[in-house]
C-alpha cells in the first residue's frame, strides 16, 4: 500500500485537494488517473480511503470513502539523543526508529555535544518519509533542540532513564522496564554525557541504565533503546 500524508486532514473531511507539488507526483510520476484509489493518513492515527475525483497536475483532489482510526500505543516512548557529528547517523536514528514506533524524539545539547545546529525542518521530512514507507499512522513529534539541564527539569510522568559509559552501578534497561509505562531515555553525544549531566540526571531521579555489553554509537545506542521499550510492550 502506498501511503501520502496530509496533516490537515480530519475524521469530518468528505474531500480533499493535494498541493500542486503532491499532485504533480500522483499524476505525472505515478500516472494515477480518475477513479484510481489512494490512501492517505494526517499523522494523527486516521487512515483514509480516498479516490480520485479530479486527475490534474496541478490539482489532484479525491473524495474519501472510508476513515480508519488507530488507536496509540499504550506507552508513550520518548528518546532524548544529542545530535552525531555527522548528519547522515542522525537521520539513520530518525527512520529506524520511527520504523520501529517512537512516539516522540528530542536533540539535547550537551557538554560534548560536536553539533549545536540542528535542522528542524530536515529532520521532520525524513520522519514523515519513514512514517509513510512503514506504512503507520501516528508521525512521531519532534522538539525543538534544547539544552540537556534544561530538559531534564522539566516534569514527566513516567520511567526516566539515563544510558551512559561510566564505570558505575548501572542496570539493564531490559531488566528495568516496566511494562505499559510511559518512558524517557536520555542518549549522549559522542563523547557521552558528562560526570557533571549524569549528577544532575541522577538528583532528577532518572534511572542509570546499560544498552549491552559492548560500546555504542549514539545513533545505535538510540536505535537499541529504542527496540527495547517497543519489544518489552508487545
Amino acid at each position: 500500500m502506498q501511503l501520502f500524508y496530509t496533516p490537515t486532514l480530519t475524521p469530518e473531511a468528505t474531500s480533499f485537494t493535494f498541493d500542486r507539488e503532491e499532485s504533480k507526483h500522483i499524476i505525472k510520476v505515478l500516472r494515477k488517473k480518475e477513479g484510481d484509489s489512494i490512501h492517505v493518513t494526517n499523522g494523527l492515527g486516521n487512515l483514509f480511503e480516498t479516490v480520485i475525483t479530479i486527475a490534474s497536475d496541478s490539482k489532484c483532489t479525491v473524495s474519501i470513502q472510508k476513515v480508519h482510526t488507530t488507536a496509540p500505543n499504550k506507552t508513550h516512548l520518548h528518546l532524548a539523543v544529542a545530535p552525531t557529528k555527522m548528519n547522515e547517523r542522525y537521520e539513520w536514528f530518525l527512520e529506524k526508529a520511527t520504523e520501529i514506533g517512537i512516539s516522540e524524539i528530542t536533540p539535547i545539547l550537551c557538554d560534548n555535544s560536536e553539533r549545536t545546529v540542528v535542522k528542524v525542518d530536515r529532520m521532520e521530512k525524513i520522519l514523515v518519509s519513514a512514517m509513510k514507507q512503514s506504512n503507520q499512522y501516528f508521525l512521531p513529534k519532534l522538539n525543538e533542540p534544547i539544552r540537556f539541564q534544561k530538559f531534564i527539569d522539566q516534569a514527566y510522568s513516567g520511567q526516566k532513564f539515563i544510558a551512559h559509559c561510566e564505570e558505575t552501578n548501572k542496570k539493564s534497561l531490559k531488566e528495568a522496564l516496566v511494562k505499559n509505562q510511559n518512558v524517557l531515555v536520555l542518549i549522549g553525544p559522542e563523547g557521552d554525557f558528562s560526570v557533571k549531566e549524569i549528577e544532575m540526571a541522577l538528583s532528577n531521579n532518572f534511572i542509570p541504565v546499560t544498552l549491552g555489553a559492548t560500546r555504542l554509537r549514539t545513533e545505535t545506542a538510540a536505535v537499541v533503546a529504542c527496540h527495547s521499550v517497543v519489544f518489552n510492550n508487545e
